[in-house]
């Protein structure tokens, strides 16, 4: 009966507690019980978390050019400025992710969707008492988007206005900050995406990528007949 119902809850055989949550960095086996997470992110997981990274990035890029536009021609330094700051926030989050101090990723493998919302399958074998086995079952791909966001933001604040202060003299007091200002709003937007729609956002990123092969496929297919044909 609780092998049906736990569904992320498992064994931790280091400290032989009963069945919960797993630590960090593990995952219950069919076996139930917790055991390090040792595999690689695979294509798809690293498409989706080079799509996260790549948003905050874009919005810099897009918020400079709004604001600034043909006023000033500082936008050029502006956008050099936030490629650095989200190349070193990619840089240290890999760098303090497991395993430390190296610039690879050890993840879980993804198995199906609720493996992302975790919290919504706390099981409750007596239909009395709760286990809470919340937790990151897709070890790291959601915490390290978020972990990436807070050193965008770190960065972008020791790094920025420091520039536009000095290069952006073409602006009033008020616009040249304004592509921070947005910065400040989106950044939070970013973080409830991934909190929220993580899961989805990869799942739907993993099915047009296969998409996009499927239409390569049948172009080269209906190409190869068409050369029979004639």
């Amino acid at each position: 009966m609780i092998g049906e119902l736990v569904v992320f809850c498992g064994l931790d055989l280091i400290f032989w507690s009963c069945f919960g949550v797993c630590p960090r960095g593990q995952r219950t086996n069919f076996e139930k019980i917790c055991e390090e997470c040792s595999g690689c992110p695979e294509l798809y997981d690293w498409l989706y978390l080079g799509f996260m990274a790549m948003l905050p990035l874009v919005l810099h890029w897009f918020f400079i050019e709004w604001f600034s536009g043909k006023k000033s021609s500082s936008a050029l330094f502006q956008h050099i400025t936030a490629l650095f700051e989200c190349t070193a926030a990619a840089i240290v989050t890999l760098l303090l992710n497991d395993p430390v101090g190296q610039l690879s990723i050890r993840s879980c493998e993804v198995k199906v969707l609720s493996d992302w919302y975790t919290m919504l399958y706390n099981p409750s074998p007596d239909y009395v008492t709760t286990l809470h086995c919340t937790q990151e079952a897709v070890f790291p791909l959601y915490t390290i988007v978020l972990i990436y966001y807070a050193f965008c933001l770190v960065f972008m604040m020791l790094l920025r206005p420091l520039l536009v202060k000095k290069i952006a003299c073409g602006l009033g007091k008020t616009d040249r900050f304004r592509s921070i200002y947005a910065a400040l709003y989106f950044f939070p937007i970013l973080t409830v995406l991934q909190a929220v729609g993580g899961g989805l956002l990869c799942e739907c990123h993993s099915f047009l990528f296969f998409n996009e092969h499927l239409k390569v496929f049948l172009v080269d297919i209906s190409i190869i007949l068409l050369s029979l044909r004639y």
